[in-house]
Formats: structure tokens, C-alpha cells, sequence
């Protein structure tokens, strides 16, 4: 897939003041700095399309970019962040999962997961709440630059094996760098072959 046109649509709160419902969409979510900004930067190879902070936790709404004018791309808020106020992790708990669950159009969730830490319970508990509410997920391992070839595979086969305690069979993973652009054509080609399967 190539990337000709990348824009912001819309911020907000509330899934009644999404944009229209009529086209494919995938959300980005994971732990605050996690690097979603990076990775949405360089899938759409636009430095600038999403702000990048070195703050966790600067991403507080849903913000939606329209892609090739065919498809969404949502970046959601961090979660995880321990200096958020208990009021504000609720809120913002709220109507994200709200937005996950009743937004039509949403395809697939790409659940980002930083390669440098250990599966964390947070990630985790996310994992088996999508699964439990039968919401389509696929796994990106990000700053797989920080990593050799030989620490990533070691790290993804005891994701899989922590994974695999409670299900079936893991997810689709991704591996990725915000720096090098590694894995920007698989997950590419991956949303392509989701977009073509729904026409």
C-alpha cells in the first residue's frame, strides 16, 4: 500500500461525533508511551501528522486521520500511566471502551506493546477484555530497534508462550521501529488485505 494522502479529521469524546461510519477503521492503542505517535508518523511517513510528547499520557481523545480518503486510522489514548489522576483514567477508560465496542465501522484494533518490558498486566488485561467482547486485535511489538535480531525472538516466543497460558492460539504480531520503519510494509500490507476483503 502506498501512502498518497494523510490527514487529522476530527478529536473528541464522544462515538456520536465520529466522523461517518462508512469506512473501514483502525485504532491504535496501547500504553502510554508506548510509541503509537511514532508508529502512526511512520506508517503514514508524515513526521507531523500525529504529535509526538515525550510525556506519557499527552494523548487524551480520540483522534481520527482519514488515509488515502479510503480508510480511518484512530490514534486512542495511553493507558497504564500511574501519575493520571483516578477520575481522569476512569473517564477516559469510559469512553474508549465505549468507542470499541459500538463503533460500527471499527475493522481491527493494532494493540501496541513496547519490546524492551516484559508482558505487562495492563496489556494483558486488555487482551482478554477484546477477546472476551469478540473485538479483532493483532499485536505490534514497537522500539524493536532497541533490540537485536536475537533478543527480539527470544522476546516474542516468551510473549507467545505467556499468551498461549490462557489462549488458543496467540494473535497476529507485527514488529516495528518508529526510527527504522521496520514492519511499516507488513502492517501496510495487512490493512490493504483487510480493506480488499471487505469489498
Amino acid at each position: 500500500m502506498i501512502i498518497k494522502d494523510a490527514r487529522f479529521v476530527i478529536s473528541n469524546t464522544d462515538i456520536d461525533k465520529c466522523p461517518k461510519s462508512d469506512k473501514p477503521e483502525y485504532a491504535f492503542i496501547g500504553r502510554s508511551n508506548v510509541g503509537k505517535s511514532s508508529l502512526i508518523n511512520m506508517l503514514t511517513d508524515n513526521k507531523k501528522l500525529a504529535m509526538i510528547s515525550g510525556k506519557p499520557g499527552k494523548t487524551r481523545l480520540i483522534n481520527h486521520f482519514i488515509i488515502n480518503g479510503e480508510w480511518y486510522l484512530v490514534d486512542l489514548p495511553g493507558y497504564g500511566y500511574a501519575k493520571t489522576s483516578k477520575t481522569d483514567r476512569k473517564k477516559w477508560e469510559q469512553f474508549i471502551r465505549k468507542y470499541l465496542l459500538y463503533r460500527k465501522n471499527l475493522t481491527g484494533i493494532f494493540l501496541l506493546v513496547d519490546s524492551r518490558h516484559e508482558p505487562q498486566n495492563s496489556d494483558l488485561e486488555i487482551m482478554q477484555w477484546l477477546g472476551e467482547n469478540e473485538i479483532p486485535f493483532v499485536i505490534v511489538f514497537t522500539k524493536a530497534d532497541k533490540l537485536n535480531k536475537t533478543e527480539m525472538e527470544t522476546f516474542q516466543e516468551k510473549y507467545v508462550n505467556k499468551l498461549l497460558e490462557t489462549w488458543e492460539e496467540a494473535p497476529l504480531m507485527f514488529v516495528s521501529s518508529g526510527e527504522t520503519a521496520m514492519g511499516r510494509d507488513e502492517i501496510l500490507s495487512f490493512i490493504e488485505s483487510v480493506n480488499e476483503s471487505l469489498k
